[in-house]
């Protein structure tokens, strides 16, 4: 009999442990029946023990005599929260039922609160958003729809509660889902399901409800157990960040995390990030198990064949599957701090498992969410939500939030007090978004004029020259170093002072600490502008040859320099400039090895109006710098 006990046993936790999860939360304005609801459900699905259910039946007694069972006493375990009959910290309740396990995130309903909403919210599959039926659609309805679309929440279902203080009104039920219908169009939620209940009388909770025959759909729980989520996790990218580095002895090195999405398989070929090197899975182990493969949200350790260096915060990826590595990059920013945001000020942040130090570019806007209308502002305040241009000390490995959770997102934290002051999640953006949107802070640039006792006039007189900024423009390779050069040689031999500043000289020393990302390459660039504009300050001729892709980072590098800027496009094929390429980076490029080339896998924007286009296809470099020799003369530049 206890061998068939166990056996009954056995087949009854390998059948609970088959079920899939879903995650999700709750959310509305503050005594929507967010607390009801869920206590409803535990208790109509059975998900309450007995010493609870006394315990609660005797709660409510003493706080509501006319209530058998106060159902929000289940969630609301703080004494601030009993005390003021509402929700202010997240509560977490699990429950099953035979088709499916649920872990439900009670979240506040004041607005006060909506950073715990958001926190909530961050890992669910499923937003249930409560309205009261009474009231319709409010500000705080708008609010937590808009975060719960914000956090990429795949699914939400419109709970239009209290039913029974409507008279079960059909009429009530199709105006509101008529409103919020309007409103949840602007959010790009395609899954939006609307369901009226009674959270205390448990009309269409659990059972269907007799009160409201004309509802034709299912009640909510059917519905929490039906909604297919097999599509939410990302199966297809695989990101395995590395957590820890397991080191028992001399003999095994394993990496220890969380597969935050895709799948591995023993055998596989994996990259290392940032290094770039490769190697393959030797194998897979949960706890003392050895496994052929892992998936996405499952904790594992893997060896790989190859000793190659790993630390904490590196990722293991696909070699045909990488994801973004940058310093620049922009979010979606809620800001959960008192204190506001201060751009000036530095912040720590923490993505996967690496932790990095960040500032603030630029506030793009703040949003208005009950309109979703877009705001200038200078910080963001508490529970406010803005668009955020962020620039790291080191690259973070990210996927966009809207493809990867896991990787799209991160927390901010204060680097004085150590305190989560915000939550973010990385926009996809347009090439045209993938540089800062300036180069140098007004604000912060010399107000006061040269205190150099020599005229600019009585230097022209002395020089025979103009100053002048000749900016060449053009991919790797297309031929605009060579130009410079040999300009600068004819320039220097009819008597003109010119000085030639070009991408390896800048790398090699002034720039050395920067890399290609694209805000490296805009920071490089800007010092470029800032000595151009003091070698025309004395008068000289810059002559600066440089890939500089964008269009924008190139008018702010004009307004930077002042005075004669004279942009000359250097114009070669790809093909061409592969041909040419002396330092086989477009190789590397090829190969995976480099990224963020212009032209090759990073856009490249060519000049709209440039002063000179040199087509070298038909042209050598002393054919192009004879031209420019021409452009200048032209220009009274040199000689005057």
């Amino acid at each position: 009999m206890k061998k068939e006990q166990s056996i009954d046993i056995g087949s009854f936790l390998d059948k609970s442990a088959e079920k899939d999860l879903l995650r999700f939360t709750t959310a509305g304005s503050v005594d929507d029946g967010k607390s009801t609801l869920i206590g409803r459900l535990l208790h109509d699905s059975k998900g309450i023990y007995e010493d609870q259910l006394a315990a609660i039946k005797n709660a409510s007694g003493k706080i509501n005599a006319d209530l058998e069972i106060d159902f929000s006493l289940l969630t609301d375990g703080l004494k601030a929260e009993r005390e003021q009959g509402i929700t202010i910290d997240v509560a977490y309740r699990y429950f099953s039922t035979p088709k499916r396990k649920f872990i439900i995130a009670d979240t506040p309903g004041h607005e006060q609160y909506t950073r715990n909403m958001a926190t909530g919210a961050s890992t669910a599959n499923l937003a249930i958003i409560l309205i009261d039926a009474r009231l319709g659609v409010l500000p705080q309805t708008k609010r937590h729809s808009f975060i719960a679309s914000l956090l990429g929440i795949p699914h939400l279902l419109i709970a239009i509660n209290k039913m029974d203080l409507v008279g079960f009104s059909e009429d009530v039920f199709e105006k509101i889902k008529a409103d919020y219908s309007d409103f949840s169009a602007k959010l790009g939620v395609k899954d939006v399901a609307f369901i009226p209940i009674s959270a205390l009388l448990g009309d269409n909770v659990v059972e269907r409800s007799q009160n409201m025959p004309w509802f034709k759909g299912s009640p909510l729980l059917e519905h929490l157990e039906n909604v297919y989520i097999a599509s939410d996790r990302n199966l297809i990218d695989f990101r395995f960040p590395v957590q820890y580095v397991i080191r028992p002895d001399l003999n095994f090195r394993g990496y220890a995390g969380r597969v935050s999405s895709g799948s591995v398989k023993k055998g596989d070929e994996i990259v290392v990030l940032p290094s770039l090197r490769r190697s393959r899975v030797k194998s897979i182990h949960i706890n003392d198990k050895e496994l052929d493969s892992a998936f996405a949200s499952q904790s594992v350790l893997l060896t790989i064949e190859d000793e190659i260096d790993i630390s904490r915060g590196d990722m293991l990826v696909h070699p045909n599957n990488i994801p973004k590595a940058e310093k620049h990059f922009e979010a979606m920013l809620v800001w959960m701090s008192e204190k506001p945001m201060d751009p000036s000020a530095g912040y720590i942040i923490k993505q996967t498992c690496k932790s990095v130090r960040a500032r603030i570019d630029e506030l793009r806007y703040k949003v208005d969410v009950n309109t979703l209308h877009k705001k200038n502002a200078d910080k963001l305040a508490l529970n406010e939500i803005g668009r955020v241009a962020f620039t790291c000390n080191k690259e973070l490995f990210f996927d966009p939030y809207s493809k990867n959770r896991a990787t799209g997102s991160f927390i901010v934290i204060d680097h004085l007090s150590n305190n989560t002051v915000g939550a973010g999640m990385i926009i996809d953006r347009m090439p045209s978004d993938m540089i800062p949107t300036k180069i140098a802070v007004p604000e912060k640039r010399r107000t006061k004029s040269s205190m150099s006792l020599i005229k600019p006039a009585d230097r022209t007189a002395r020089l025979r020259q103009n100053p002048a900024t000749l900016w060449l423009t053009g991919l790797h390779a297309c031929g605009k170093t060579e130009i410079a050069y040999e300009l600068e040689r004819r320039l220097f031999d009819l008597g003109a002072v010119c000085v030639v500043l070009e991408g390896a000289a800048m790398r090699a020393g002034l720039s050395r600490e920067l890399d290609f990302s694209s805000s490296d390459r805009a920071e490089n660039l800007r010092r470029v502008a800032e000595i151009a504009k003091i070698l025309n300050g004395h008068g000289q001729i810059a002559i600066c040859a440089f890939i500089s892709p964008s269009r924008d980072i190139r008018r702010q590098i004009a307004e930077t320099v002042g005075g004669l800027f004279i942009e000359v496009h250097v114009k070669a094929d790809l093909s061409l400039c592969e041909e040419a390429d002396r330092d086989g980076l477009y190789q590397k490029a090829r190969e995976g090895k480099i990224r963020n080339l212009p032209g090759f896998d990073s856009p490249y924007e060519a000049p709209e109006n440039p002063a000179l286009t040199l087509d070298m296809s038909v042209m050598s470099p002393a054919d192009a710098a004879g031209k420019v020799l021409a452009l200048l003369k032209s220009s009274g530049v040199f000689p005057i």
